[in-house]
């Protein structure tokens, strides 16, 4: 059956988010190209982009629901539906899979109770696996609302969303200081970050990634990344000992005791 049109934000909270959306499209020559800044816009607004929030933004760049439907479906960082506070994010791909990441998201969610893309009763943590956060230097990495907490073991994953769900603080490895969700969502619609300090916590790249700089720049170090110069062909060298992370785990596609599960209507499993 086709949905009734979405219902309006309350009058005080629509005039608000559209004083700042009109301040966001200001910042672009062309209106549409502000969707995205305005999606985390009404994202920070109610924690997810909902059927509101699309037609908020909708209206505002004179786009069909449909074209806005379409742009926040297709990016991970929009919500399509209400969540946690905090988003803890464990990187699977392949690096961080192997040196921990696949044992650090099957013991969080058994220690949180919820599968992937789930929130704690509490309403405090979202837990998602990730492709890839892009640290693989720090592997295994998790981020809790897009900052990096690194070289994480599934004891200190666990330590890490204790605190979240209780009200620690928590400090990042590197960058920000951490905030909520919607926090995150509003600096991401490009609005400057008022809590003092945070500006100035940026984080700068540490030891691991800026090996291959010193090493493109002929500084030498302690270790070498490849084989030095003069040493024998790949093909002549001795066969080196594989490592333990090189065993594959088993998949639904290679384990039949453990089929892959019903396939959802967005064709995620």
């Amino acid at each position: 059956m086709p949905q009734l049109p979405a219902p309006d934000f309350p009058p005080e909270v629509r005039a608000r988010l559209e004083a700042e959306g009109r301040e966001v499209i200001a910042r672009y020559p062309d209106s549409r190209s502000a969707l995205l800044p305005l999606l985390h816009l009404v994202q920070a607004e109610e924690g997810w982009v909902s059927r509101t929030g699309v037609r908020f933004c909708a209206d505002l760049l004179g786009l069909t629901t449909a074209e806005v439907t379409a742009v926040s479906t297709f990016y991970t960082m929009y919500r399509r539906r209400p969540g946690g506070d905090y988003q803890v994010g464990v990187c699977t791909n392949t690096l961080c899979a192997v040196l921990g990441g696949d044992a650090i998201f099957a013991e969080l969610q058994e220690h949180l109770g919820v599968g992937n893309g789930e929130t704690t009763d509490d309403g405090t943590v979202t837990l998602e696996h990730i492709e890839c956060n892009a640290a693989c230097d720090y592997a295994p990495v998790v981020m809790v609302n897009w900052e990096f907490f690194d070289n994480q073991t599934p004891e200190s994953a666990k330590r890490l969303v204790d605190d979240l769900r209780a009200g620690r603080p928590v400090q990042p490895t590197r960058g920000a200081p951490l905030c909520t969700y919607r926090e995150t969502a509003r600096i991401l619609a490009g609005f400057p970050d008022e809590r003092p300090g945070a500006t100035e916590a940026g984080g700068s790249a540490g030891p691991a990634s800026l090996a291959g700089l010193r090493i493109a720049k002929g500084e030498t170090g302690p270790a070498r990344v490849g084989p030095p110069r003069g040493a024998p062909p790949l093909g002549e060298r001795p066969p080196e000992h594989a490592s333990s992370h090189d065993a594959p785990q088993q998949t639904s596609a290679s384990d039949p005791d453990h089929p892959s599960g019903p396939v959802t209507e967005e064709g995620e499993g």
